[in-house]
Parts: C-alpha cells; sequence; structure tokens
C-alpha cells in the first residue's frame, strides 16, 4: 500500500502487467485498500458488555451477596452474568462477520489489461504499474498518469472542493502527463493510465488516514436504546415496590434486596439490542442470498416501510438483452431475425435474406451503426471474468455460458449483432475506418457522434441516438418533407415498443474549423427498432408491489409511446388511463406535468429530474425506493430513501451511492428485500412481545403473590434462571423466525411509527397477566393443598413463557425454524432439571415434585401458548376488520393502499 518508485512512468506494454507480475506486486505491496480497522479485542467486547447498566446492576448483587456470605447466589448471579456477556460477544462476533461479508460483497471493482486481456478485478487488487481502463461513471480505483483519454472530465470535488468536472487534456511529448487520484468520478469520457500509487499512499488515503469513523447505530438501534433506559427505569421503581411489601411483611432485607435487583435484570430484555443488531446483519446477509447486497445497514429497516418503488425500464423490468429487429431507411424497410446475441440470424425484406451487396440502404445503415459503437460481442468460449468496465456489465438474462455476452452497453451490442447477421465484420470495418474523434453519449444530449478516416481520405461523421435529438434541422441537412416522414416512422415503432435510434453521417475533406460543431449538415440514413422483451416475471413483481400496497413508478429515458406501451404489458398503469398517467422529461422542465405523483410513468427524462420526482413523492409522506445505473443517478439515489443501483449494468458511482445493489439487476429483487425488511421489523416486535410480556409477568406475580398469601413468590437465582432460559436460545432463535404468509398482503408500516405501536403494548400486557395469572393461579392452588407451591410457581411460569415464545411462530405446525422448536424444547428441559436435579435443587432452591404435579405444571404452559394464539387471531381479524389487508394499488397517490386509519396515525 505504497508508492511504487519502481513503477514505470513511460507508457507500459498495451498487453499490461502479466498476471505473475501483478500477484508478485500485490504480495510486495499489499492491497489496495485506504485503512483496515484494527479487529476488536476480546476484552474490550467483554468490557463493553460489563458496562450494561443491567450487568453492573447484577455485579452490585454480586458484591452484597459476596458480602452477606450467600455464596449460593453469589454462584448463580455469576452464572447469569458469564452466560448473558458470552452470547452477547458471540452475537457482536457475528453480526460484524455479517455486515463484513456485505463490505466484501458490494466492493468497487476495476478493468484493467493483464496478460493482454481485459479483466474486472476488485479495486483492492489493483498494483503499482498496472494499466487501468476507465469509463463513465467509473470511480478511479488508484492515483495514476493518463495514457490516452477521448474527452475525458473528472469530478474531483472530493478532492480539491471544486465543483466543475476537470478535463484531462494529453499534453505534447516530452511534457508532464495529467494524473488521476483515487476516490475522484469519471462523469464523462473514456481513458487509459499506468498506476503509481495505491492504498495510504494513494490520494485517497493520505486523507483517510487523518480520520477515523465508528459505526453509528440505525435509527432503530436509537430508539430501542432509549426505550430500554425508559423501561429499566420503570422496572426499578417496581421493583422498588416489591422491595418494600417485603420489608414491610418481614422478609429479610438482604434478601429482598438481592430480590429486587434479581427482578430488575429479568424484567427487562437485556438481550435486546444484541437481538435487533443480529437481527439487522443477518437479514442483509439473507436479502444478498436473493441478490440484493445491502451497503448500510439502516436500509433494512427502512424498506419494509417502502410505499413507492420508482423502477428504471431496462434490465431491471425487462431482460436487459436487446435485439435490434427492425430496420427502416427511405428506401423501406427489413426485418432482423435470430437469437440473443450470437451472429447467427438473417436480415430479411420481403422474405429475401438481405447480404452486404444486395441492400446498399441497408447496409450503410449498419455499417455506420457499428462504427460508432464503442461494445463488444464476447463469444461463448471466451475467458469468463472480462466484465467490462463498471456500467457495461452484462444482461441479466445472458443465460449460461453456451451464450454469447455483450461487453458494454447492451442496445450498442444489438446494433453488432445486426451488423453481423448482416455479414459484416466490426474488426475489418474498424481497421478500414479508424476512429480518430469522438464526442461522447451523454444523458443531456441523447446521442453520440464519432469521427473516422474514409479508405479513400476525408473523414466520416457518424452521429446516432435519439429520433428526438437527431431528426432536427440544426442536426440533419435533409428536407422537412424526410424528417417528416422518418418522424412518423419513429412513432409508429415506438407506439409497437421498440427503442428506436436514429442514424446519420456525413463527409467531410477535414474537420471543422477552431473545434467547430461535427454535428450539424448531416444525412438520415435511416432507424432501427430495437426491442428488450419485458422478464417472465415482472408482470408478477409489479402485481406483487400493488398487493404490497407499494406504488410502482417507471421512469425510463424511453419514447413515451414505447414506455407506455411497456407499461400497459406490466400492469404498472391501465390500458384506460394509460394516456393520463405518462408524462414526459420536457413536461417536467416547463412545469406542465403539474403534480408528480399523479403519473406512473416518466418517458425521456433526464437523470436530475429523477430528483424531482423522489422529492414529490417525499412530500406527500411517501417512503421511497429509487433504483438508478448511471453517473448522474447518485443525487437521486442519496435523496431517496433507499437508493438502488443496478449490480450488472450500473456504474460504481451509482453503486457506491446507493443503499441497495440489485445484483441480478431485477425489480423482483427490490420487493424480495422489502420482504425481508418486513421479516427483520417483524421479528423484533415478535420478540419484544415475548421477552417483555415475561418479564410484566415476573413483576406482576411478585408484586400480587405476598397479598395471596406466598411471602416470596420467587427467590432471586429462580428468577434469574427463568430470565436466562427464556431470554436465551429462544429469544435469540424468535430473530430467525421467516416471512409469514400474510406479509406482502399488508400495507407498509408508517416509518414514525413506534416500534411498541400498532397496538403492541395492550398485547404485551394483556400476555403479561396471562402468564401472571396461570402462575399465580397454580400457586395458590398449591398452597392451599400443601404442595411445594414456590417450585410450582417456578415451573409454570417459566414453562408458560416458552408456551408464548412457541405460539409465536410466523409459521406455527411447520417445521421452519427449527433452532427455535431446539431452543423451547431444551428450555424446558433445563427447566424441569431445575426442580428434580440435586445440584440445581440446591442452587435454585427448588423441591422435586410427584409426577402429577409435573404433568399439570407443564400443562399449564399450554395456557400460553393458546392464549397467545387466541391473541394473533384477534388481531389479525382486528387488522382486516380495519382494512389493513389492502386490495391491490390503484390509481390514487395520496392513498397508496393505505386505509384512511393508519394515514391520520402516519400524519399524512
Amino acid at each position: 500500500m505504497v508508492r511504487d518508485e519502481e513503477a514505470p512512468v513511460a507508457a507500459p506494454p498495451a498487453a499490461g502487467l502479466s498476471v505473475a507480475e501483478a500477484a508478485a506486486r500485490l504480495e510486495r505491496y499489499g492491497p489496495n485498500i485506504v485503512s483496515t480497522a484494527r479487529p476488536t479485542p476480546l476484552w474490550h467486547r467483554i468490557g463493553t458488555q460489563l458496562r450494561d447498566p443491567l450487568i453492573l446492576v447484577l455485579l452490585v448483587a454480586i458484591a452484597l451477596t459476596i458480602a452477606t456470605g450467600d455464596y449460593l447466589d453469589t454462584s448463580i448471579i455469576s452464572f447469569v452474568v458469564v452466560v448473558n456477556t458470552a452470547v452477547g460477544v458471540t452475537q457482536e462476533v457475528r453480526a460484524e462477520r455479517a455486515v463484513l461479508a456485505l463490505r466484501e460483497l458490494s466492493a468497487p471493482g476495476a478493468r484493467v489489461v493483464r496478460g493482454g486481456e481485459e479483466r474486472h478485478v476488485p479495486s483492492s487488487e489493483v498494483v503499482p504499474g498496472d494499466l487501468v481502463l476507465l469509463g463513465e461513471g467509473d470511480i478511479v480505483p488508484a492515483d495514476g498518469e493518463l495514457l490516452e483519454e477521448a474527452a475525458l472530465l473528472v469530478d474531483e470535488s472530493s478532492l480539491t472542493g471544486e465543483a466543475e468536472p476537470v478535463g484531462k487534456p494529453l499534453p505534447a511529448d516530452g511534457e508532464q502527463r495529467p494524473v488521476v487520484s483515487a476516490g475522484t468520478v469519471v462523469v464523462r469520457g473514456r481513458a487509459r493510465f499506468v498506476v503509481t500509487a495505491t492504498g495510504a499512499d494513494s490520494a485517497t488515503g493520505r486523507i483517510a488516514a487523518l480520520m477515523t469513523t465508528k459505526p453509528a447505530a440505525t435509527p432503530l438501534q436509537r430508539r430501542l436504546a432509549a426505550f430500554g433506559r425508559v423501561l429499566a427505569a420503570v422496572a426499578v421503581v417496581l421493583c422498588l415496590v416489591v422491595l418494600v411489601i417485603g420489608l414491610l411483611r418481614g422478609q429479610d432485607p438482604e434478601l429482598m434486596a438481592v430480590t429486587a435487583i434479581s427482578l430488575v435484570v429479568a424484567a427487562v430484555p437485556e438481550s435486546l439490542p444484541a437481538v435487533v443488531t443480529l437481527g439487522l446483519a443477518l437479514g442483509a446477509r439473507r436479502m444478498a442470498e436473493r441478490n440484493a447486497i445491502v451497503r448500510r445497514l439502516p436500509a433494512v429497516e427502512t424498506l419494509g416501510s417502502v410505499t413507492v418503488i420508482a423502477t428504471d425500464k431496462t434490465g431491471t423490468l425487462t431482460e436487459g438483452r436487446m435485439s435490434a429487429q427492425r430496420l427502416w431507411t427511405r428506401h423501406g424497410t427489413a426485418a432482423v431475425s435470430g437469437t440473443g446475441y450470437a451472429p447467427e440470424g438473417r436480415v430479411e425484406r420481403e422474405d429475401t435474406e438481405l447480404r452486404p451487396d444486395t441492400a446498399p440502404d441497408v447496409t450503410e445503415l449498419l455499417t455506420a451503426a457499428v462504427l460508432c459503437n464503442d461494445a463488444a460481442l464476447q463469444a461463448p468460449d471466451a475467458t469468463d471474468g472480462e466484465d467490462g468496465r463498471s456500467g457495461e456489465a452484462r444482461s441479466s438474462a445472458q443465460g449460461d455460458e453456451a451464450d454469447w455476452h455483450a461487453l458494454g452497453d447492451p442496445t450498442e451490442a444489438a446494433l453488432l449483432t445486426a451488423g453481423a447477421r448482416l455479414g459484416l465484420d466490426r474488426e475489418a470495418l474498424a481497421r478500414e475506418w479508424p476512429r480518430t474523434e469522438e464526442v461522447p453519449f451523454t444523458s443531456d444530449r441523447a446521442r453520440m457522434t464519432t469521427v473516422h478516416r474514409r479508405p479513400g481520405g476525408g473523414l466520416r461523421v457518424v452521429c446516432k441516438g435519439a429520433p428526438e435529438v437527431v431528426l432536427v434541422p440544426e442536426v440533419l441537412a435533409d428536407g422537412a418533407g424526410t424528417l417528416a416522414e422518418a418522424a412518423e416512422a419513429a412513432g409508429q415503432l415506438a407506439g409497437e415498443g421498440y427503442r428506436v435510434l436514429a442514424v446519420a453521417v456525413a463527409d467531410r475533406a477535414e474537420p471543422p474549423e477552431d473545434g467547430g460543431d461535427w454535428e450539424s449538415g448531416l444525412n438520415l440514413l435511416g432507424l432501427i427498432g430495437i426491442l428488450d422483451p419485458p422478464r417472465e416475471a415482472a408482470a408478477e413483481t409489479v402485481a406483487a408491489c400493488r398487493r404490497a400496497g407499494i406504488i410502482p413508478v417507471l421512469i425510463t429515458g424511453d419514447h413515451p409511446l414505447t414506455a407506455g406501451v411497456v407499461a400497459r404489458r406490466l400492469g404498472v398503469v391501465e390500458a384506460a388511463d394509460a394516456a393520463e398517467e405518462v408524462t414526459t422529461g420536457d413536461r417536467i422542465r416547463d412545469g406542465s406535468a403539474g403534480d408528480l405523483t399523479r403519473p406512473r410513468v416518466f418517458a425521456r427524462t433526464s437523470p436530475e429530474q429523477k430528483l424531482d420526482i423522489v422529492q414529490a413523492w417525499r412530500g406527500a409522506g411517501h417512503v421511497v425506493a429509487m433504483t438508478g445505473d448511471g453517473v448522474n443517478d447518485g443525487p437521486a439515489l442519496h435523496r431517496a430513501d433507499i437508493g438502488v443501483a443496478m449490480g450488472r449494468r450500473g456504474t460504481e458511482v451509482a453503486r457506491q451511492a446507493a443503499d441497495l445493489v440489485l445484483a441480478d439487476d431485477d425489480l423482483g429483487t427490490v420487493v424480495a428485500a422489502v420482504e425481508e425488511g418486513r421479516r427483520v421489523y417483524a421479528n423484533v416486535r415478535r420478540f419484544l412481545l415475548y421477552g417483555l410480556a415475561g418479564g410484566a409477568a415476573e413483576i406482576l406475580v411478585m408484586l400480587f403473590g405476598p397479598f395471596l398469601g406466598m411471602p416470596l413468590p420467587l427467590l432471586p437465582a429462580q428468577i434469574l434462571w427463568i430470565n436466562l432460559l427464556t431470554h436465551g436460545l429462544p429469544g435469540v432463535a424468535l430473530g430467525a423466525e421467516p416471512v409469514a404468509p400474510d406479509t406482502m398482503r399488508q400495507p407498509p408500516r408508517p416509518p414514525e411509527e413506534s416500534v411498541l405501536g400498532a397496538g403492541l403494548w395492550p398485547r404485551i400486557l394483556a400476555m403479561g397477566l396471562v402468564i401472571a395469572g396461570a402462575s399465580l393461579g397454580v400457586g395458590i392452588w398449591a398452597h392451599e393443598t400443601g404442595r411445594p407451591w414456590q417450585t410450582m410457581v417456578f415451573l409454570v411460569l417459566g414453562a408458560t413463557q416458552l408456551g408464548v415464545g412457541l405460539a409465536s411462530r410466523a409459521r406455527p405446525g411447520t417445521f421452519t425454524n427449527p433452532f427455535l422448536l431446539v431452543g423451547i424444547a431444551a428450555a424446558l428441559a433445563l427447566q424441569i432439571a431445575g426442580v428434580y436435579l440435586p445440584p440445581l435443587q440446591k442452587l435454585l432452591g427448588t423441591e422435586a415434585l410427584s409426577a402429577g404435579d409435573l404433568l399439570i405444571g407443564c400443562a399449564l404452559s399450554a395456557v400460553g401458548y393458546a392464549a397467545m394464539r387466541l391473541q394473533v387471531r384477534l388481531s389479525a381479524r382486528a387488522g382486516r376488520s380495519a382494512g389493513e389487508e389492502v386490495p391491490e394499488v390503484t390509481g390514487d397517490p395520496e392513498t397508496p393502499g393505505v386505509p384512511e386509519d393508519r394515514e391520520r396515525a402516519a400524519g399524512r
């Protein structure tokens, strides 16, 4: 991770470093990583756990029991401290490992040339001397000197603070070449450079060395931490009441002090922070297994509240495998047949196959499309792993290794495929018509122009782009009749769902004076209709959004007619309302679009206009997930509540700006991530219900037991034992519950809703009363009949809580989440062992029960199970009667499938 003093500053061989040399340099200089955080030592983790307020209370209890000589209670309290600390450290380590694995999945990549082959490698493997390729949207992986560039603009604001991108023109021979710095962003053009510094010695590394950062807690973690402090204060007050009652009834002060301390610890689910952290981290890992890579942990909880998904079309709702199928020239139309990107296929006109020498108009059109092109086609037997530059990733539907692959923009790859099916040789054309200059494509210009040296001398200018920006007098020299005819043909193709490109050329004897405009005075060659078929599951994905109360919004750069056709096919808009629900970037620009939460389809939009759309929806009280793939999508991804980047075709800038990266570029993956976010939140609430109901029951038993003839219903060791068993394995296992069957038929929860909202508090109190009632009831019966009543209370209190845990499952009656079943069974076995095993009898102060009494005690655990299942059913019925289960979302943006009472609760 140092500057390579031996790195060549002269142009390296075109083949770059060899693979062996790159590996040797990686070993010598280390990975290209700015800084690596030191692992937290074990003693520090243990110290953090022991500083928890509830653990500190237990440590005070240990000191108190040692001072009074009560070594039995000392041992049981110490055991509880050791187990809680061990569980907390283990969960912390698991969570950190899960987050680290996610960081590795979302690590940036770079394109390098090694051994004469273009390769895509993690940025951490870039070494001094590497030959690196840059394209629009790439993040520069290391410091280096430019060898070649084409219209390169670099955003260096992260280093210099300058807002304007900087050009990097190459100087005359012998002068110092311009440099690029690690962490800067390519906003336009392309380049090659040789790496001179990596890691800590790069520009970014030198700045990062001055800064240290700590991972921040998520909003849910902060809310639960604050709630935990309030709950602990309430529990302390109630336990002081228990202490006073015991002292007034003549109980031993030391015993009552330890009892009150133990009750405080048992009443508060001290494992809640660890359960939440682990739940979020493991939820993020499960999302990664479903191709949704979470880059920021708070996104896991936010996903559960998403009400609007604003999605791109290409590659997200469609396969992303473009196919040029229709050709139009002034001499007629032609059709292109074939599958995928394979060159096998035909170009036909009136059922006659065309070849380069039989159709000059088509040949000239496709020749121009092949020349004005930066993509490449990769044969099935080509070396795997050459993914191309960031933002030029393969189609999401390219199939297995037997398929041809697109390296570069899928639209340009479709043009190469069409040319190959006509019989054009791309390499031969590149040699015959070498490129000399280019004006790169940008989203604002919506066109690309290249300049080539003609075989006989002079230059040929080739321009391709959207019909709206090419079929204009400022670009074309053709007459008004030709422009009108072409515009009509483009409209017909767009109305059939095709993406349309216009292609024009002009021959020039020499470049324009003073670097003038290449893009004027051109002659139209024709139009190319490109089809991107919808994904097979896209319509069902859109329907799933509607069922979940989520509004799908389509944002695309395509023609309005094309966008409308796709939106109708997929159900984004209803056929009858399609015209009203489609607007354009021009209408947004001139202010005639009106309320931006009304349309469901936005066509011909620029990345900057996504900001307006996102802000409009957020201003209406919605939680927005926005997809993006371009270098200019970064602001919109930041502004959205959930920024979603494309993992295959997205630029590196978009991926690093996003909260979520789709490894498969499929909108269905966003819906799956929303489902996972809802699952995590539901499991946190499930644990709260289970843990707080048990704590409330323990306090109620200790409060009311003395008034019912039980002077001290539970001993301190018994309280801590129950707490250890119920909050241990079963509590952690509840965080791994699967998604409930009706999760995606419920409306999104309001993001400002308390984690204890939506009726959870009354449910906690009700379950606490049930558990306490069963425990006190059996205690009264045992006391009246001369049985060991304290042991009966101990057994029933623990067993009934475990019954509640078993009934809290998302899918009862199945074997999903077997860890919970095993945890509850083990906890029940240990609870019974506390009654019969002599060492535990001595430790806990219990007595052996008769078989009948044991059967009665265990049977009462069914009370907890039955009460919990009844409560779940009543809660579900109340939700349905209040309209909680949403129908498919229709057109009203003010009520996105969310019932009116939920809207009022959300403050919308």
